[in-house]
């Protein structure tokens, strides 16, 4: 079996704030960003490896209520509705970049007990973005 991760879905709630988080910020490529009734689609990932992270309008989910919004802007808003780990050889080295660059610090560069170090920050929707070294 012949299976590949292509893409994970975040939710974001400004486009510009987004695009310059994921390319200015992070490094990555903008793939795609695609509009619709004043809403964006935005296909962001590392230059060179094929998974993507498609950055979503969480209003646009079919068949959301009312309340399911609230909720789900509510969850954004602390930071506790989506997540995303990530991984890199240089932990210390893109930590100081990120902070340079005034990304929402959640938690500095710490060996975990089980076993990896990594840190955390929030993208500018409040999803939690974790960053492990690399062995």
């Amino acid at each position: 079996m012949d299976i590949s991760i292509h893409a994970t879905y975040l939710p974001h709630n400004d486009r510009d704030a987004a695009i310059a988080f994921y390319r200015d910020v992070l490094g990555f490529e903008v793939r795609n960003d695609v509009g619709y009734n004043g809403m964006h689609w935005i296909t962001v990932g590392p230059p060179g490896q094929d998974v993507s992270i498609v950055l979503y309008p969480p209003e646009a989910t079919p068949g959301i209520t009312d309340s399911e919004r609230a909720a789900i802007t509510e969850m954004m808003a602390k930071g506790t509705f989506a997540s995303i780990n990530l991984a890199t050889k240089d932990l210390d080295g893109v930590f100081e970049r990120l902070q340079a660059r005034d990304a929402e610090v959640v938690q500095e560069p710490v060996d975990q007990p089980y076993g990896v170090r990594d840190c955390a920050f929030r993208d500018p929707a409040g999803n939690m973005v974790r960053l492990q070294q690399l062995a």
